[in-house]
C-alpha cells in the first residue's frame, strides 16, 4: 500500500503508516494539476491538509486511490462529491485542532478588543500610538457563535470564563435542542441584532457560502465585530469592506479567506480595521501532532479491517464493529458476484438478515453486496458510491433485519430479480461461508470457490454423466451438491479444481438433459 502525503504531514501519523508497512511518499503542496494526476496514478491513500486541492480532474487517473485523508476538519478542498462518485472514502481529523482553532479565535477576539497588532506595529515602526487605539472590556459583551459543533462549543465555553453573554445559532440542531444545552440558541436574525461580536465555526458548504452577506451584515448593530477562523467564504469578503468602511462594523479579524493564500493585490490587506492571520487556526504542533496520528489510524483500520471513523462519506463503523462483520465480508462479496451470475440485469435486490441480529451493523455488507453485484459488470463500484449506483442503475435495494432464521444462528436471505423472475440464496457462516439453499433447493456450496450452477433433467445418469465429462476435461470435482427441484428436475452446485475455459463450458452445455450451466 502506498500513500501520498502533502501538505506537511506530521512525522508521527507518517512513522504510523511505515510501522504498518506502508510506502510513504512525502511531497510539498501540489498545485499543479497534470503533477497531482500523476502523483495519485499509483496511490492507494492521499493525506492533505488545505494547499493541495483534490478536484474531480485530480481523480480522473487514480484508479487505486482508495481513501482521502484531511488532517484537520474542513474538507472544502476536496471534490467529495467526485471522490464518492468513484467509491473514494473521505476522512478527516475534527477533533485533533479543535482546542487550537478555538484558542486562535478567542486570541483574534483579544486582538481586536484592543488593537493590538496595529500597536504593535506602530511601536516597531518607532512610534508611540496610543492615541486612536482605545479598546473595549470583553467581560459584558455579547457574543454570538454561529456554529456550535466541537470548535464552536469550546470558544463558548472559553467566552463565557471570561465574563462574555454567550448565545448561538447553529443551523444543524434542532431547535429542541435550544433547552438541553448550557449555551441558549437564537435564530440567525435574532443572534446577529443581540450580538457585539460574531464569530463563525460552521463549515463552508453551498448553503453557507457567504452566510454573513451584505444584507445580513447590516442586520447586525452599528459598531460590532466579525470573527472567522472557520473557513473562507463564509463571510461576503467584498460587503465586509463596504460595510467597514462606513462605520456599520467596527471590525474584523479574519484567519481564513475565498482564496488562499490571498492575493498579494486583496484590498483586505491594506484595511486599518482588519486583522488578518495566514489559516492558522490548526497551527500548533500539538494539533498537527493529534490530527495526523489519529488520521493515519483511521486510514490504516479502514484498508486493514474496513473499520469506517471521521468518514464524510460512509457511515461510521467502530473497530468493534469492523471485528463483527468482518467475517461476513469475504462472503458478501462472493454473493455479489454469484448473484451477477444468474441474473444478468437486476432491477430489485431484496437482503434480508435473519436470526440473531442484533449485534450485526448491515450498513456496511449491504453496501459490499451491492458493489459486487454492480461492479461484476461495469465501471469501478465500491462500497462507497455502490447505493448511489444502484439508484442510477435503476436497482431498487431493500434491506430488512430480523427474522426466522431456519434453525441457524444468522442466515442471510437474498432475493435478486430482473422483472421477470426472481432468485433466492440463502447462505450462512455456519461451519464457514456457504449457500445452503438456491432458489428453495436446498443445496450446500462455498461461492468463493470454482462452482458450476447446473440445473439439468431429474433423471438416473445424470451426475455420473456430467462427472465423466469433466474427468473427461481434465477438471477434478472437489464437491458435488444436488437437490431435486420437484418439477421434474434438480439443481447441482459442482465445485470444481479451477475454472473451466469457454470450450468446456459449451461442451458441458450441449450434453443431454442439461438445461443450464452457469460457473461462479
Amino acid at each position: 500500500m502506498k500513500v501520498l502525503a502533502c501538505d506537511g504531514i506530521h512525522e508521527d501519523g507518517l512513522a504510523l503508516f511505515r510501522d504498518a508497512g506502508w510506502d510513504v511518499l512525502v511531497s510539498p503542496p501540489i498545485k499543479d494539476a497534470d503533477a497531482l494526476k500523476l502523483a495519485l496514478a499509483d496511490a492507494d491513500a492521499v493525506l492533505v491538509r488545505s494547499a493541495t486541492q483534490i478536484t474531480a480532474d485530480a481523480l480522473a487517473d487514480a484508479g487505486k486511490l482508495k481513501v482521502i485523508g484531511r488532517a484537520g476538519a474542513g474538507v472544502d478542498t476536496i471534490d467529495v462529491e467526485a471522490a464518492t462518485a468513484r467509491g473514494i472514502a473521505v476522512m478527516n481529523a475534527p477533533d485533533g485542532n479543535t482546542l487550537a482553532a478555538a484558542e486562535h479565535a478567542i486570541s483574534l477576539l483579544f486582538a481586536l478588543a484592543r488593537h493590538i497588532p496595529r500597536a504593535d506595529a506602530g511601536m516597531k515602526a518607532g512610534q508611540w500610538p496610543k492615541a486612536g487605539l482605545t479598546g473595549f472590556e470583553l467581560e459584558g459583551k455579547k457574543l454570538g457563535v454561529i456554529g456550535l459543533g466541537r470548535i464552536g462549543g469550546t470558544v463558548a465555553r472559553k467566552a463565557a470564563g471570561i465574563g462574555m453573554d454567550v448565545a448561538a445559532f447553529d443551523p444543524f440542531l434542532p431547535p429542541s435542542a435550544a433547552a438541553k444545552g448550557s449555551v441558549p440558541l437564537k435564530t440567525l436574525d435574532e443572534l446577529l441584532a443581540w450580538a457585539d461580536v460574531v464569530t463563525l465555526h460552521i463549515p463552508r458548504t453551498k448553503d453557507t457560502t457567504n452566510l454573513l452577506s451584505e444584507e445580513r451584515m447590516r442586520a447586525m448593530k452599528k459598531g460590532a465585530y466579525i470573527v472567522n477562523a472557520a473557513r473562507g467564504g463564509l463571510v461576503d469578503e467584498a460587503a465586509l469592506l463596504q460595510l467597514l468602511d462606513e462605520g456599520h462594523i467596527a471590525g474584523a479579524a479574519l484567519d481564513t479567506f475565498a482564496t488562499e493564500p490571498l492575493q498579494e493585490d486583496s484590498p483586505l490587506r491594506a484595511h486599518p480595521k482588519l486583522i488578518l492571520t495566514p489559516h492558522l487556526g490548526a497551527s500548533t504542533s500539538e494539533a498537527q501532532q493529534a490530527v495526523s496520528t489519529i488520521l493515519a489510524r483511521q486510514v490504516i483500520d479502514f484498508a486493514a479491517t474496513g473499520a469506517v471513523a471521521g468518514c464524510v462519506n460512509l457511515p461510521p463503523l467502530t473497530a468493534e464493529a469492523a471485528r463483527e462483520v468482518g467475517p461476513w465480508m469475504p462472503l458478501m462479496t462472493s454473493l455479489g458476484r454469484l448473484a451477477a451470475r444468474i441474473v444478468q440485469a437486476p432491477t430489485r435486490l431484496d437482503i434480508t438478515y435473519a436470526g440473531r441480529t442484533d449485534a450485526l451493523d448491515t450498513r456496511p455488507l449491504t453496501r459490499l453486496l451491492v458493489a459486487s453485484l454492480l461492479g461484476a459488470h461495469s465501471g469501478r463500484v465500491t462500497p462507497v458510491n455502490a447505493l448511489a449506483e444502484a439508484a442510477a442503475r435503476g436497482l431498487v435495494v431493500a434491506e430488512t433485519v430480523g427474522g426466522d432464521g431456519d434453525g441457524f444462528d444468522r442466515l442471510l436471505k437474498i432475493r435478486v430479480s430482473d422483472g421477470n423472475r426472481s432468485r433466492e440464496i440463502d447462505a450462512t457462516l455456519h461451519r464457514g461461508p456457504r449457500v445452503v439453499r438456491l432458489d428453495g433447493v436446498e443445496i450446500e456450496f462455498d461461492p468463493q470457490s470454482h462452482v458450476l450452477l447446473l440445473r439439468n433433467e431429474d433423471r438416473p445418469g445424470m451426475v455420473g454423466a456430467v462427472g465423466s465429462q469433466l474427468g473427461a476435461l481434465g477438471i477434478n470435482i472437489v464437491n458435488f451438491a444436488l437437490g431435486a427441484a420437484g418439477d421434474g428436475q434438480a439443481r447441482a452446485a459442482i465445485t470444481v479444481d479451477r475454472a473451466l475455459d469457454d470450450a468446456q463450458l459449451a461442451t458441458l452445455r450441449a450434453m443431454p438433459g442439461v438445461l443450464s450451466l452457469a460457473q461462479v
